[in-house]
């Protein structure tokens, strides 16, 4: 079976998006893990699938990871997804679901494309955490860094607190951290230095995908969490190593991440040439 496919990206935060809105696609995870595989493969941070809307949305964005688990959500690229289907539609807003939810999109003058990424949640079961504890404060360090802050987006995020982000090396600490008993379904680590009350630096270990250039939902946990210890405002930019992203968590508990996004090339994939 041979499809098109687009490689998109979100600040460098890189995808490999098919399209089975007409029909459904055999990608399994051993499939898309191959397809991820930057040597082998076409290589990407994560594969996106786009599916039939359903419940309230105009199209469901399945996300499956470099190591062929799904993720419940991905903010660069539901920017990405949202951007695509805005100009097949000739629209200006989309609703797109995942498996975490429904996530509304817009396009801002510019071309910036912003989504309602949902309420963070915070309670330790919604993180989810292993046992009952204050998500505010996690009993959880390694070497240089202690005492993350924890929410979901969707999906799992920790963040540490750190005052010279040049000095952790995340690609080392990372793995451990992401698989931590605590984390019952592994968690994104990210590591933030604060740079004003609305500029914060960050840095994600992504879970299932490793260090990337930029994650959108780890940006608006770093944004909640930080906001939430008192070190930052309730709106920031976040300066990704991609690039940056403006996110703003309002009174209503939901987050709005902002940001651009980019089409790098089409081609044919020939799906049977990896492993089912």
């Amino acid at each position: 079976m041979i499809i098109p496919f687009r490689k998109m990206h979100g600040l460098g935060n890189d995808f490999v998006v098919l399209d089975a809105r007409r029909a459904p696609l055999p990608v399994t995870p051993a499939r898309a893990a191959a397809i991820a595989d930057r040597h082998r493969g076409i290589g990407c941070d994560q594969l996106i699938i786009m599916e039939p809307g359903r419940e309230g949305a105009d199209l469901f964005m399945r996300i499956l990871n470099p190591d062929g688990s799904e993720a419940g959500a991905c903010g660069n690229a539901t920017r990405c997804i949202a951007d695509l289907a805005m100009a097949e539609a000739g629209t200006e807003a989309v609703t797109i679901r995942t498996i975490s939810g429904l996530l509304p999109s817009e396009t801002l003058p510019g071309g910036i494309i912003r989504v309602d990424m949902g309420p963070a949640r915070l309670g330790w079961a919604d993180v989810p955490l292993a046992r009952e504890m204050d998500t505010l404060h996690l009993p959880l360090s390694a070497d240089g860094v202690s005492d993350p802050a924890a929410c979901s987006m969707g999906n799992p995020h920790a963040t540490f607190f750190v005052p010279d982000l040049d000095a952790i090396d995340a690609a080392r600490i990372g793995p451990a951290l992401e698989h931590d008993a605590l984390f019952p379904q592994r968690a994104n680590i990210g590591f933030v230095q604060v740079l004003a009350p609305d500029h914060i630096r960050l840095v994600v270990w992504e879970r299932g995908a490793g260090l990337t250039l930029a994650c959108g939902s780890g940006a608006c946990a770093a944004l909640v969490n930080t906001a939430r210890r008192g070190l930052c405002g309730r709106a920031a930019t976040v300066s990704l190593p991609g690039g940056d992203l403006h996110i703003e968590w309002r009174v209503d508990g939901h987050v709005l991440m902002s940001g651009p996004t980019a089409t790098a090339f089409t081609g044919m994939i020939e799906l049977d040439a990896y492993p089912a």
